[in-house]
């Protein structure tokens, strides 16, 4: 009996949209939303006509980056917690070692682009929710061991490493390099449990920063 003619098709299109994913995901943790589809197209490696094939347009691409890129993140989140010796070590490891994780930022929590583009995408939503479910774990946990501060909670960690990825462009290499790793060190150091300076207001939870898609609206 012949090989059913279309098994190659679904192939080759699977492989084109798993590449062009690929290539958004790092053009977008690199640049921004900003960027043409084109660009994505030759650093894919497929024709523009493909990508439109797959992504009619450049919020259908957006979206399935997020949906993409939040299963990777919690496939690290629950890796570093059942991997690490203390919930510490797999809070510090999740935030220095997950590229996906700053592109998951980006797109959550600094681009109000990417955010108006995943606003009710359910699936998005659920990805996000079960990855708050998990900082919060690690996050409790680790203040249950007495190794991060008390009067801080998970919305916290969150906004902190958002402020991070706004990092000042720079053209030396060095600098751009090392800079993000001595912020990195400065914010762990400043999440210890240890005499530093108080806090004002109470601590920010999960639900102070409204990912979920449901409570967002696009801009006007």
């Amino acid at each position: 009996m012949p090989a059913d003619p279309e098994t190659p098709l679904r192939v080759d299109a699977r492989r084109n949209r798993d590449q062009i994913i690929a290539a958004a995901r790092e053009i977008f943790a690199r640049q921004g939303l900003d960027v043409s589809m084109e660009e994505i197209a030759r650093a894919a490696g497929v024709g523009v006509g493909t990508l439109y094939r797959r992504f009619p347009d450049r919020d259908a691409l957006v979206a399935a980056v997020a949906r993409d890129n939040f299963t990777r993140v919690l496939t690290e989140a629950r890796a570093s917690i059942a991997e690490e010796p203390t919930a510490w070590d797999a809070l510090v490891r999740f935030l220095r070692h997950s590229q996906e994780l700053k592109l998951s930022v980006q797109l959550a929590m600094v681009s109000p682009a990417a955010a108006s583009v995943m606003a009710g995408d359910v699936l998005t939503d659920e990805f996000r929710d079960a990855l708050l479910r998990e900082l919060d774990a690690v996050v409790h946990q680790a203040q249950a061991e007495g190794v991060l501060r008390k009067d801080i909670d998970t919305g916290d960690v969150a906004m902190l490493f958002a402020l991070l990825l706004r990092q000042l462009p720079s053209t030396d290499d060095e600098v751009a390099r090392v800079g993000p790793d001595r912020c990195m060190a400065l914010m762990l150091d400043g999440l210890r449990a240890q005499p530093g300076s108080p806090l004002s207001g109470r601590p920010l939870t999960s639900a102070d920063l409204n990912w979920s898609a449901k409570r967002q609206c696009p801009s006007a």
